[in-house]
C-alpha cells in the first residue's frame, strides 16, 4: 500500500502527475479515498495499512465493486436454476422488476 501513496523517487514530474491517479476530482470514491488517506497519514505507512483496514476495503469495494458483481452473479445463477427447475416459463424468465422496486 505505502508503494501506490508515495513515489520512491520524488520530482516535480511525479508531483505534477499526482492528481492524476486520484478519484477526488470527478470521483464517485472521493470521500472513500480521503478516509482512507486521513486514516494512512495519521497512523503512517507502517501501521496504516494493519490499522485502517476497513477503509482500504471499502475503497477497493468502491473501485471495484467486487461484492456488487458477485451479488449480479448470484441472482443470474438463482434465476438460472428456477428456469432449469421449470419455476420460470415464458414471459416470466426475463420479467424486468417493478418501477420503484428497490
Amino acid at each position: 500500500m505505502a508503494d501506490q501513496v508515495s513515489p520512491f523517487l520524488r520530482t516535480i514530474f511525479t508531483d505534477i502527475t499526482g492528481g492524476m491517479l486520484s478519484h477526488q476530482l470527478l470521483g464517485k470514491c472521493a470521500t472513500q479515498e480521503m478516509d482512507m488517506m486521513d486514516c494512512i497519514e495519521a497512523y503512517g505507512f507502517d501501521r496504516g495499512p494493519r490499522k485502517c483496514y476497513s477503509y482500504i476495503e471499502d475503497f477497493k469495494e468502491c473501485q471495484g465493486k467486487t461484492k456488487q458483481f458477485m451479488r449480479f452473479v448470484a441472482l443470474r445463477k438463482e434465476r438460472d436454476r428456477q428456469i432449469a427447475c421449470g419455476l420460470l416459463d415464458g414471459d416470466k424468465k426475463y420479467k424486468s422488476p417493478k418501477i420503484d422496486s428497490f
